[in-house]
């Protein structure tokens, strides 16, 4: 094989003006570009403070309208434990207790009356739900809304604010 030419300075040869300067100026400028980012990044969060309410009247609003209507307190329902199969393979069942929070006693008295109905309503969303739906948080987000959702569409007087999980185990 033949040998292949590798151009290297001879001994008595010099490396180019040029190249003796590319390098620190390649460094000069590359510390200047992390200097002046680290300065700017610096200065910004130099005066930072977390923010703030800033409009008073709105604040004496809101006590004024909480003093003369009252704070309407919602109502807790805790349901009875639902055991249910999840769909898809392999066959795996979801134990869940919910408690429903309702904006008003009317609610509250509707969906107690309403129970079976809501509790079959529930079952049905539980039912269609695979395991790869219920795993993650933003499944269990999604049931929590989907089961709101579908229970404030059956009620006519209530309204159901939230639904939290006392217990949600799948095996």
């Amino acid at each position: 094989m033949a040998e292949e030419k590798q151009k290297a300075p001879a001994e008595g040869e010099q490396p180019s003006k040029v190249n003796k300067l590319m390098l620190p100026l390649f460094v000069l400028v590359n510390f200047s570009v992390l200097g002046i980012g680290a300065f700017l990044t610096f200065k910004a969060t130099l005066g930072w403070h977390p923010p703030s309410v800033r409009e008073p009247a709105a604040i004496q609003d809101l006590k004024l309208t909480r003093e003369t209507e009252g704070v309407r307190d919602s109502v807790l329902y805790t349901m009875p434990t639902f055991t249910v199969n999840l769909e898809g393979q392999p066959r795996r069942i979801i134990r869940v207790t919910l408690t429903l929070e309702m904006l008003d006693k009317d609610g509250f008295e509707e969906i107690v009356r309403n129970s079976p109905a809501a509790r079959d309503s529930i079952v049905r969303i539980l039912n269609t739900k695979t395991y790869d739906d219920v795993e993650t948080i933003q499944g269990k987000l999604f049931l929590k809304d989907q089961i709101a959702v579908t229970l404030n569409r059956s009620l006519s007087q209530g309204v159901v604010k939230d639904v939290y999980f006392g217990e949600f185990l799948v095996q």
